[in-house]
């Protein structure tokens, strides 16, 4: 089975989706699945656990993403994970940077359907939550239709459930991790035919969807939506998940109230020696599109990157989102 909130969720990101990201993101959406940036199994093995796996109650659900290709490793691992109470358990098939192929994962995986079905055997072996795959719809000239079903049914055959599909094949050599986001067209009809292919199996789709209407439209062929980029660069548009997609009726939260919600982590991380921009960073696109948001920028730009920022730069910030959305208010009242 997979997570219902699979209906929309938030792509693992590379040094993006960190615990502060991910605890910003819920002061919008309580129902949206959230994922973690990537871990290589040998670092969740031997490395530090609470640093790396540690997270929030609050950000519930959220989803741990491995990376590897060692099936007895990433049991190990997808169960450490599952005993720190992730809510899912996903593989990393879709990554193409050079990086993580030298290590055997990522989308270069795509290739070898047949050891990335033990794995998941094997780590679904280890634990009571869903094991999940994220990968591309192909790799260099293995790109064929008739591969990605061959992929999916391989690893279907192993138990996992649920996929999420990048609409993009990925280049293992001569473009770069970005170029592989923007260069291989998309091609969602390819998506939504696995979809009608295998009823069985929950497909979510991701690559290049751009706002909440766009996902809308795509939830006509496949069960769930994966926003990334979109998501994190305009994270306002989060505030609508839970009405549209979940059917909520709580009131819609403001960009000061989503603030507001960090006074207490960001009063924890500094008390325990962080940096205040270790979570503003993931703010900076809180007010794209409103007046003042390049001002709100600057001041968090320029305010809370020293180990001397405090708690008083976020509620500057905050006043900074309240006048703003005053000012759109009365805006948009006069016009009525």
């Amino acid at each position: 089975m997979s997570h219902p909130s699979h209906r929309f969720s938030v792509a693992p990101m590379m040094d993006w989706t960190d615990r502060h990201c991910r605890l910003f993101h819920r002061q919008f959406t309580r129902r949206a699945l959230l994922y973690t940036e990537m871990l290589t199994a040998d670092a969740v093995i031997h490395g530090d656990r609470t640093r790396l796996l540690g997270f929030d109650p609050s950000e519930h659900p959220v989803a741990l993403q491995l990376g590897g290709s060692d099936p007895i490793k990433l049991a190990e691992a997808a169960g450490i994970g599952a005993e720190f109470g992730y809510a899912e358990i996903n593989l990393n098939v879709g990554c193409p940077s050079d990086r993580v192929q030298e290590g055997r994962f990522g989308a270069c995986l795509m290739a070898e359907p047949d050891l990335v079905a033990r794995c998941v055997a094997s780590m679904r072996e280890a634990v009571d939550v869903p094991v999940t795959v994220k990968c591309r719809i192909g790799i260099d000239d293995q790109d064929s239709e008739a591969d990605f079903q061959r992929f999916i049914d391989r690893v279907a055959g192993a138990g996992c459930t649920s996929f999420a599909v990048h609409a993009r094949k990925a280049w293992l050599k001569g473009l770069s991790p970005k170029a592989n986001r923007e260069v291989p067209p998309l091609d969602y009809a390819r998506v939504y035919r696995l979809k009608a292919a295998r009823p069985d199996l929950v497909i979510v789709i991701n690559g290049g969807i751009a706002t909440l209407a766009e996902a809308e439209l795509h939830l006509a062929h496949v069960d769930g939506v994966m926003l990334g980029r979109a998501a994190y660069q305009t994270p306002y548009l989060l505030a609508e998940v839970d009405r549209r997609f979940f059917g909520s009726t709580q009131a819609t939260p403001t960009r000061a109230s989503a603030l507001r919600g960090l006074l207490a982590h960001c009063e924890r991380h500094l008390a325990s020696g962080g940096r205040l921009n270790n979570i503003t960073r993931h703010t900076l696109g809180l007010m794209h599109g409103m007046k003042g948001a390049r001002l709100f920028r600057r001041h968090f730009s320029e305010n809370a990157v020293g180990f001397e920022a405090g708690i008083d730069v976020l509620l500057a910030a905050i006043d900074m989102a309240e006048r703003a959305e005053t000012w759109q208010r009365e805006a948009v009242a006069q016009e009525a």
